[in-house]
């Protein structure tokens, strides 16, 4: 039995992972963020080290329903889509790490990002699926992932999946130049850079693979399914990582199959919860922010450096400083305190977003990015 019914599981999942990529980037302080909402320092996995991939999983599931217009083949008119798609997505993280574009250093501009990585594992992700037979994708990811693990542990320094030791910088600085690298680890290297944007495109194809199982399975038997996925996935993640770390900074091998399997645990309780038990009153609150994601996401990264690096206020001895600082320090810090201030400045960030989002599905604008 086949369904095209619309799952409403997956605008909330993606509304999810929006949200929670803007409230995990907005904190009042970086220096007070409760653990749960931090990135792991390098091997590990908080939740917050699920979001991303989360997002790339639902990209790949939609990408099952997008292209099915196209017969979920590879032909000049998805090919045209994918391409105009991957360079406007991509085009816009550049905008953003430029901006203010008058007053960047752009022998200095980091190339990759979020939204690039998005981009690229998006529009590699779409070519793999559409120009290859369904029931070779596995073995295609899986020869990837394998790839990966040994490039990385015979091409690695002595600690080869270190910081320091992992071969991603190297690449990455032969390709864009250390200049153009993210260097908030101290050393110049790119959690999103081009080299660990490879296995990335294999969370985006496990996607695929589990929207095919949406889509053409019974709805009912849909979630145990992905239970059974997922549950094989993360335990297989977690045998991988005794050999190869999960690490999100260099997207690791097991990394992508232990949070490929919590996304499809996640989406078959919401598939069991929303389209199956019926309980959707709970849900508009994220189907707001599932109908334009990567619009709101976008707008939220601009508003972040609008505030942070353009907007100054005088601080309390006249010194000024960014919008961002000012809020937090003389508005949610009195309120709250450092940690809780912190939080609540982030989650006012995702409630002026939300209501941005409102407007627009209210009005029913969806802006495809």
């Amino acid at each position: 039995m086949k369904t095209t019914q619309r799952y409403l599981a997956l605008d909330v999942l993606r509304g999810m992972t929006v949200a929670l990529m803007i409230l995990v980037n907005n904190p009042g302080s970086w220096a007070h963020i409760y653990a749960p909402l931090e990135h792991s320092k390098w091997h590990g996995c908080t939740p917050t080290d699920l979001v991303f991939p989360f997002f790339l999983f639902v990209v790949g599931v939609s990408m099952f329903f997008s292209f099915a217009k196209y017969g979920n083949t590879l032909n000049r008119e998805s090919l045209l889509k994918i391409g105009k798609r991957t360079l406007l997505i991509f085009a816009i993280g550049l905008f953003l790490n430029s901006f203010p574009q008058w007053d960047a250093d752009f022998s200095k501009l980091r190339i990759m990002g979020v939204l690039q990585r998005i981009a690229l594992a998006y529009g590699i992700g779409a070519v793999i699926v559409l120009a290859s037979p369904r029931k070779y994708l596995p073995y295609i990811g899986g020869a990837i992932l394998l790839l990966y693990w040994g490039l990385l542990y015979f091409f690695g320094g002595s600690d080869p999946f270190s910081l320091q030791g992992n071969v991603t910088s190297i690449i990455d600085t032969a390709i864009l130049g250390t200049s153009h690298l993210y260097k908030g680890f101290g050393i110049p290297f790119d959690p999103e850079g081009l080299f660990s944007t490879i296995p990335a495109i294999v969370t985006v194809i496990i996607g695929y693979l589990v929207g095919s199982v949406v889509k053409e399975t019974e709805k009912k038997k849909v979630p145990k399914q992905l239970i059974i996925f997922g549950v094989a996935a993360i335990v297989a993640g977690l045998i991988w990582g005794l050999v190869f770390p999960i690490n999100k900074p260099i997207w690791t091998s097991s990394y992508v199959l232990y949070t490929a399997g919590w996304a499809c645990l996640v989406l078959a309780l919401l598939i069991w919860i929303i389209d199956l038990k019926g309980y959707s009153k709970w849900t508009s609150f994220f189907v707001v922010f599932g109908m334009n994601p990567l619009f709101i996401f976008a707008l939220s990264g601009l508003w972040a450096r609008i505030l942070g690096r353009m907007i100054k206020i005088a601080g309390p001895d006249g010194t000024p400083i960014g919008g961002s600082t000012w809020l937090y320090q003389q508005v949610f810090l009195p309120i709250a305190g450092e940690l809780n201030g912190s939080l609540l400045y982030a989650i006012s960030h995702v409630v002026v977003f939300w209501l941005i989002g409102y407007v627009l599905y209210k009005n029913k604008i969806f802006i495809k990015v």
